[in-house]
């Protein structure tokens, strides 16, 4: 088995070995996984923090030894970047910008020097509406999970991530999770909101706010009601997704 790292801001996780296939999720600067496969050019991967599988391109990525991938993966409190853009310096002293999430644990294969701001442990459950609220607004990107882009369980994912708790990648995985609630009077800002499609499966997941009020990805990270019904789009006057279930994760 063969380990690896990444040593980029952000890279592209896709579907096939092939530079036209779509991305299905991201990479970000520090996260270490797998290497399940490897051919010439490409490596299929799985994340050691959610298990998600893909492929990615060799010239984007660094093999490690598994000793170090074992102390990263039992590293009881990584450390993130907590600015939308933050700096460190590489050993060659050069300066790499990276992104709101990235893991800036330090490992003998990625020596550098961070003087940005950083979350470490758990939070406490309040923080997480905080921290969501940092993404408004960005784009909506298929796969992505970044400020400057990313989908509706990239943004779940990532903001409990940075509170120090772990999601899995996609909508229909992360509504395994947590325990299930009866009614929306029981839920809590930070609770989970998960909504189903035509066929009856799970899709799309949001993060619900005090007051009735929920903060997904639909275009972009925006504001919306939250019902019994689903979520209400006041600017267009409908509903745009129907409720399926809420989970308390925390």
């Amino acid at each position: 088995m063969q380990y690896g790292i990444c040593h980029l801001s952000i890279i592209a996780i896709k579907t096939l070995a092939d530079d036209t296939s779509p991305m299905i999720s991201q990479l970000l600067y520090g996260e270490h996984f797998k290497v399940l496969e490897q051919r010439k050019f490409w490596s299929k991967i799985r994340n050691a923090f959610d298990g998600f599988e893909g492929w990615v391109s060799n010239n984007q990525i660094t093999l490690i030894d598994e000793a170090e991938y074992k102390k990263l993966d039992d590293s009881k409190t990584p450390s993130y970047s907590s600015d939308l853009i933050s700096y460190l310096t590489t050993e060659n002293s050069a300066l790499m910008p990276v992104i709101l999430g990235s893991v800036i644990s330090h490992t003998p294969t990625l020596p550098f020097h961070f003087e940005g701001a950083f979350f470490e442990g758990k939070k406490e459950k309040s923080r997480l509406i905080e921290i969501a609220l940092m993404y408004l607004n960005a784009p909506y990107l298929l796969g992505g999970k970044t400020p400057f882009g990313l989908d509706c369980s990239g943004f779940t994912q990532s903001v409990y991530r940075l509170c120090g708790y772990a999601l899995s990648r996609t909508a229909l995985e992360q509504s395994g999770q947590g325990d299930a609630l009866s009614f929306i009077e029981e839920s809590e800002p930070g609770d989970l909101a998960f909504f189903d499609n035509a066929e009856g499966e799970i899709f799309h997941v949001g993060i619900i706010m005090k007051n009735n009020y929920i903060i997904h990805v639909h275009g972009k990270v925006r504001l919306d009601r939250l019902d019994h019904t689903g979520i209400f789009n006041v600017e267009f006057g409908n509903y745009t997704h129907n409720l399926r279930v809420i989970k308390k994760i925390i």
